[in-house]
């Protein structure tokens, strides 16, 4: 009589097709507030997540930033990452609004050009890391203006292995 057990390899390629088939935003988009970048990343920011790693547990992630915004309307945002058993580090983004909701930069973990393009009170972030990687984020803010959920998607060979979901919220 057959087992109904997966073998370890079955159960992995079944994780793998699992996790490349779950994909988008999970939050609805909606036309108000629009998503400005410069705007809501001006400022300090807390975040909070939970960063789930193929094949690993999920950790959590605390993310403290703070952002200005140069006179050439660049958002500089300087960010300072805790996760549980890493050493602490920084890293910075850069990003430059194109005009229609459209932007442009660069980030110190990213191996090429940041993507961005709003939708409503969405904000979609796309970039290529090393190793091959490349990662999706999708960023909803709240009606308030004061919260932004981030998911982000980060993708091997179109096989996603890592995703993270946060909670940033601006400091007063």
């Amino acid at each position: 009589m057959p087992s109904s057990r997966l073998t370890p390899i079955a159960a992995t390629a079944l994780a793998l097709l699992l996790a490349a088939c779950a994909g988008g935003p999970p939050v609805p988009v909606t036309t108000t507030p629009p998503f400005v970048a410069e705007r809501f990343f001006a400022g300090r920011l807390d975040g909070v997540g939970t960063l789930k790693i193929i094949l690993h547990g999920p950790t959590t992630t605390h993310v403290a930033s703070i952002g200005t915004v140069a006179p050439d309307g660049t958002l500089i945002l300087d960010q300072h990452i805790e996760q549980p058993g890493k050493p602490a580090r920084d890293r910075q983004w850069r990003i430059r609004p194109l005009g229609n909701g459209r932007y442009t930069g660069s980030l110190t973990d990213a191996s090429g050009p940041v993507t961005g393009e709003t939708s409503g009170n969405r904000l979609h972030l796309a970039f290529p890391m090393k190793g091959g990687l490349r990662v999706d984020q999708w960023l909803t803010l709240s009606t308030d203006a004061q919260v932004a959920q981030n998911h982000m998607i980060v993708r091997k060979l179109g096989v996603t292995v890592a995703r993270l979901d946060e909670t940033i919220r601006k400091v007063a």
